[in-house]
């Protein structure tokens, strides 16, 4: 009984990461990528001599995240803009920190305008409240 053979490549890379008899369990070490998008090529040959491919496209991001707060992707602008940037990695991921491990943000406008909608809410009431108790 012959099983058949797969060659596995990364992107156009002539020279396979490995060869194996099926069925196989492998793991794809990404560390080793560079970030950005890549192919995992796999060629398989039967035993009759022939071939067939399938093309896996994927994408690493290994590195430090990068967030940014107050610029998006093709934003038309003019003037001066405040920008936040932060860039933070997943470091040792056998263990996790939360100190430090979050992306800080502004506060956004619709939370401004609710705290002065209650903030004026709440002079009004306690301006009439006051001049009820007055008129008494």
């Amino acid at each position: 009984m012959h099983h058949s053979t797969v060659l596995l490549f990364i992107d156009d890379e002539p020279n396979p990461i490995g060869e194996y008899s099926v069925p196989i369990n492998f793991e794809l070490d990404t560390t080793k990528l560079i970030d950005g998008e890549h192919t995992l090529r796999i060629v398989s040959k039967g035993t009759n001599g022939k071939e067939g491919v399938r093309k896996i496209p994927f994408t690493v991001k290994n590195g430090p995240s990068i967030a940014i707060e107050g610029l998006h992707e093709n934003d038309v602008v003019d003037g001066v803009l405040p920008i936040m940037i932060n860039a933070y990695s997943k470091g040792d991921q056998k263990r996790f920190l939360i100190e430090g491990s979050e992306t800080p943000h502004s506060i956004p406008a619709w939370l401004w305008v609710v705290i002065i909608g209650f903030a004026g809410w709440a002079m009004f009431y306690a301006i009439t409240s006051l001049n009820m108790n007055l008129l008494k």
